[in-house]
């Protein structure tokens, strides 16, 4: 297989590839808008797939204003009559549209996909097996790194391998709390209160209930079970939540670090952490500044720290890596997220754009540097 970039006399063809069958379908339908509103159409040819909560690929249209955010009601990628499948014919990466009774219709090939999803079947590895694959190239990170990168047990051991300084949690699998739920409670309350319960492979503050004591604990259990039935219970930290976008580097450069943000609550009434609510419906429940007001010596050991856990997860493209930060100056990591919310607004193109990158640069620069990685050689 060759490992040069692909030919660039034509506009490159982009595959957006946005939905999912997750809970987390409709952020990923607004990460998508915000792309798919900045993106250089005079450079990229521009595919824009959906994804039914089904699992059907569906051809989505140019338009953006169905994939936003309005008045709080969430998108949704509706499954259609014909399917769109990513097929290697002729030697290059094809899209493929079928449907019952009717002549498969190719579309062309593509050079990169960006992956757009959020949480399971998008962010922890599974479509990045599907593109390895086929050998085509995509945005983000592989197989590994974004799975470790969902899990947020497997991820806290990888960190603390790595040296990183990691709050105190347990890990509660489906066989233990099914079997012994009594040993739990036991476990959690050595924790001490309160605690968040979060399912382990889920993002955007998915089924994630803080607890302030025992009486709240199996509710909140159940809470996160709809979304994974292993579970990641931390002990609460009081820290201010400080958050590093980290960039790839070209070739064999390290990873470029950002300024550091900070989110504050202001909603603290209706808002006990940065939930979903927060973070995608009331967008002033919070405040959100970059960069962060911290010691220049503090920004330069977050921002080492964050280029350490982005190479410890063996991440690629782009991450956004969130820790705790005390009042006595220690940081506590708290997680890596490997396809972090990528609307203008999100926290990771903001920190990027105060950092001097703008949110349309930024999306070239994910797809130059899908573009130029040496493929099949992980």
């Amino acid at each position: 297989m060759t490992t040069d970039s692909p030919a660039t006399t034509a506009r490159t063809r982009v595959a957006i590839l946005f939905g999912g069958r997750s809970s987390e379908h409709a952020v990923s339908c607004v990460t998508a808008a915000g792309v798919l509103g900045a993106i250089d159409r005079g450079k990229y040819d521009v595919v824009p797939i959906g994804i039914a909560k089904s699992g059907q690929w569906v051809l989505a249209g140019p338009e953006i204003e169905g994939w936003s955010l309005k008045d709080g009601a969430l998108p949704e990628i509706k499954a259609g009559d014909k399917t769109v499948s990513l097929a290697h014919l002729g030697g290059g990466h094809q899209l493929v549209v079928s449907a019952a009774a009717e002549v498969p219709q190719e579309l062309g090939a593509v050079d990169v996909v960006f992956p757009l999803l959020h949480g399971p079947w998008g962010e922890d590895g599974t479509i990045q097996g599907l593109l390895e694959l086929s050998d085509t190239r995509y945005v983000g990170a592989g197989v590994l790194a974004s799975a470790i990168g969902m899990d947020k047990h497997y991820m806290k051991v990888v960190f603390e391998a790595a040296g990183l300084a990691v709050g105190p949690y347990i890990a509660v699998t489906d066989r233990e709390w099914t079997v012994e739920p009594g040993k739990v409670r036991e476990r959690v309350a050595a924790l001490g209160f309160p605690v968040f319960v979060k399912p382990a492979r889920a993002g955007s503050s998915m089924g994630i209930s803080k607890v302030d004591s025992l009486d709240g604990l199996d509710a909140a259990i159940a809470e996160a079970r709809q979304h994974d039935l292993k579970l990641v219970i931390e002990a609460g930290i009081v820290g201010r939540e400080i958050e590093i976008a980290v960039l790839e580097g070209r070739g064999s450069d390290a990873p470029r670090v950002s300024l550091p943000g900070e989110i504050a609550m202001v909603d603290g009434d209706h808002h006990a952490f940065y939930d979903f609510e927060a973070k995608y419906v009331q967008g002033d429940a919070v405040n959100l500044s970059c960069p962060a007001d911290m010691p220049e010596a503090d920004v330069a050991r977050i921002q080492e720290q964050a280029a350490r856990a982005f190479d410890a997860v063996g991440a690629e493209g782009l991450s956004r890596v969130d820790f705790f930060y005390t009042a006595a100056g220690e940081l506590v990591i708290n997680e890596i997220n490997t396809m972090p919310g990528f609307t203008p607004s999100s926290m990771y193109p903001q920190m990027w754009e105060a950092s001097g990158l703008p949110y349309a640069d930024l999306i070239d620069e994910l797809i130059q540097l899908a573009l130029h990685r040496k493929v099949g050689l992980r």
